[in-house]
């Protein structure tokens, strides 16, 4: 099935094509192929498939969905797609041109790709794909069928095309955020003493499932404990407990952390966390459209360096948005393996990141906080900002 849906003249591209094609011809980039779901749903402005959201596989291959992009030519673009998507077009139409639902595996995408750049006459064009989410079987189909095209790394190139968010995708990353923190603080309100952490896990999924959210991992500590993973450890009268979760809103990931006490946090504890705030503040300060992104991290760094708990304690920022570290690419392999790219570079607005200061003590536990600040003009906002302070457990 090939759907002509749209004129060029009736296009509505949901992404800025001229800040693409400017990026495209900088990369070398003649004929985006995009494959990932995070970069076909960023093009496709915010469709994914919901059949396949929480896996790829099926029969003897894998759903594989691809986007094509031309560079000054939206109206030679096209989606190819899952049988199925056959209706989602039907209820809301693509904005690409051209569809074709027609496929059940890799292999057929990789075959109706290769149609489609043909038809369009760039057979032998500079074509920019995913490395990291091109299957081997539509990666030989692709290149032994299109001998005289360039094949070049889009990854970044897509990375910068998403680092600035549109007012839909901000929105979307605050609710996220927002609903997070509210799920966590209900679920620190709801744990009692003798709660396990499996238990507060569970819950936390529920509290984020009914807010809308797909709930992506939930990181837990309690006690003296430096360890993330669910277990049967139970909570204990004047112990912490630290909650790290990521959840998910229409593909955009909220992440997040903070604290809970069984109990009232004598002065030490107050102390530890005031601490953590005191690192964030220093980084939230240098926050602005115009600054160099290595500002907030030096900040971060030079305010742990002078505090009491630098000794074990780590700071450190990351892009937010489809994924949970894109760009801007702040620190080097800090603690994800990629290069530091954007610390000298201007933070835009537009930009979302996470900023994160962990503490390890070795005797009151795991101390965390985890805040997401959208990039603005003159600052940031923060979103989901609740909560940053000792949220009592056993309250509900």
């Amino acid at each position: 099935m090939n759907v002509q849906s749209k004129s060029p003249d009736a296009l509505s591209v949901p992404f800025e094509t001229a800040r693409a094609d400017r990026l495209m011809e900088e990369a070398g980039i003649d004929l985006l192929l995009a494959t990932s779901k995070h970069n076909t749903q960023y093009l496709l402005g915010g469709y994914r498939f919901i059949f396949f959201v929480a896996m790829d596989a099926i029969g003897h291959s894998r759903y594989l969905p691809v986007v094509t992009y031309e560079k000054g030519r939206p109206d030679h673009s096209a989606y190819i797609a899952n049988r199925m998507e056959g209706g989602e077009h039907a209820n809301h139409p693509f904005w690409t041109p051209t569809l074709h639902p027609a496929c059940w595996t890799a292999w057929e995408a990789a075959e109706l790709a290769v149609e489609h750049i043909k038809k369009t006459g760039k057979e032998s064009a500079r074509i920019g794909i995913e490395p990291a989410f091109l299957p081997l079987e539509a990666y030989r189909i692709i290149t032994a069928k299109l001998p005289n095209a360039t094949f070049v790394d889009a990854t970044g190139m897509m990375e910068r095309l998403r680092s600035i968010k549109s007012a839909d995708e901000l929105a979307r990353l605050k609710h996220a955020s927002e609903m997070i923190t509210d799920a966590m603080q209900a679920t620190i309100a709801a744990a009692r003493e003798g709660s396990t952490k499996a238990e507060i896990i569970e819950r936390l999924r529920q509290e984020e499932t009914k807010r809308g959210l797909h709930f992506e991992y939930c990181l837990l500590t309690l006690g003296a404990s430096h360890n993330r993973a669910s277990s049967d450890q139970a909570w204990k009268a004047g112990e912490v407990l630290s909650i790290d979760s990521g959840g998910n809103y229409n593909g955009y990931i909220g992440d997040l952390c903070r604290m809970g006490i069984l109990g009232e946090p004598d002065a030490e504890l107050e102390d530890l966390l005031a601490e953590v705030d005191a690192v964030q503040q220093a980084a939230f300060a240098k926050v602005k459209a115009g600054a160099a992104g290595g500002e907030l991290v030096a900040a971060g760094a030079e305010r742990l360096k002078a505090s009491p708990i630098a000794g074990y304690t780590d700071f450190f920022a990351h892009g937010m948005g489809l994924i949970t570290h894109e760009a801007p690419f702040l620190m080097t392999n800090h603690p994800v393996t990629y290069e530091g790219e954007d610390a000298d570079r201007p933070l835009e607005a537009g930009m979302v990141i996470s900023v994160e200061t962990t503490m390890l003590h070795p005797k009151r536990g795991f101390i965390k906080l985890e805040d997401t600040l959208a990039i603005t003009e003159n600052g940031y906002e923060m979103y989901g900002e609740r909560g940053r302070g000792w949220n009592r457990g056993g309250t509900a």
